[in-house]
């Protein structure tokens, strides 16, 4: 396919993806249409004017050529959220939003070495330092629009831990868990969930060990994680199916499998929301 064909196919998708963010019939139109869930973990697909500016939480957010933009909630969202859109020409629209507070599942995992529940003080400087790295990929926004596409499994297997979950491990509560697990044995090819580029490939860090993240832009990345083998690099630019990893247990795992974790900027969503048809944000 020609470049010119690729970019005539391209608008085409993104056209059909805006005529799907109608509003109700008989409704004001707003001059923005939104797509999503709006509860914690959940995130929100938007499309305007590309004129407009718009910002959430008071975060302004960029939008694709076509207008098309993305916001989150995080796990630990509060009830309410503000989300601020202005038309060329024309004052703010500013729209409060009613956050939906899950319930979450305790996960308790017991009989685990000391070291896998608290980390020996000596690698105190290490965790600051793969964290700050962590970070940093989380922040990037790209311009790139792949966060407007299909999410697939990265791996298929028994689901063996889901997002939000409370761990408690050897009897002391951690850290929620923020990505869906799936048992998988080592060696088992990862793939990309989605288009994007390769913010972080690392294959040795404290926690997670072999650990990739895809910036599918505007703020939404991936992260997979554990992996015994990485077959991507930073900087390279990855599609949706693509294998980047083999899975394994590396880092703080106490068993195969393959972690999987999304975020909006620094905000934990729900991977597995990304998945299922995405329903219109009430």
């Amino acid at each position: 396919m020609s470049t010119r064909a690729k970019r005539f196919a391209a608008c085409l998708a993104l056209c059909v993806y805006a005529a799907a963010f109608s509003a109700p019939a008989g409704a004001a139109d707003p001059g923005y249409t939104l797509r999503g869930e709006f509860e914690q973990g959940g995130a929100v697909f938007g499309h305007t004017d590309p004129a407009a500016v718009v910002s959430f939480g008071g975060r302004q957010l960029s939008l694709t050529p076509a207008g098309a933009f993305i916001f989150g909630f995080d796990r630990d969202a509060g009830p309410d959220a503000e989300l601020s859109v202005t038309l060329p020409g024309a004052a703010a629209t500013v729209q409060h939003l009613s956050v939906r507070k899950r319930d979450w599942s305790i996960q308790r995992i017991n009989g685990l070495p000391p070291t896998l529940v608290n980390p020996p003080d000596e690698t105190a400087q290490r965790i600051a330092a793969e964290a700050a790295q962590i970070a940093a990929a989380h922040q990037r926004d790209t311009p790139i629009d792949d966060f407007t596409g299909r999410f697939d499994w990265p791996a298929r297997g028994r689901v063996s831990g889901v997002f939000g979950s409370q761990r408690i491990l050897n009897g002391t509560a951690k850290q929620p868990h923020y990505g869906v697990d799936v048992a998988v044995p080592v060696g088992t090819p990862v793939h990309a969930p989605a288009g994007g580029i390769v913010a972080l490939a690392e294959p040795d860090l404290y926690f997670t060990g072999g650990t990739i993240i895809v910036d599918h832009g505007h703020g939404l990345s991936s992260v997979v994680v554990h992996l015994s083998k990485l077959l991507v690099k930073p900087g390279d630019r990855v599609r949706r199916g693509q294998p980047i990893a083999l899975s394994g247990m590396t880092g703080r795992a106490t068993g195969p499998h393959v972690h999987w974790g999304v975020y909006w900027f620094d905000a934990h969503l729900d991977a597995q929301r990304l998945l299922a048809p995405r329903p219109v944000a009430e």
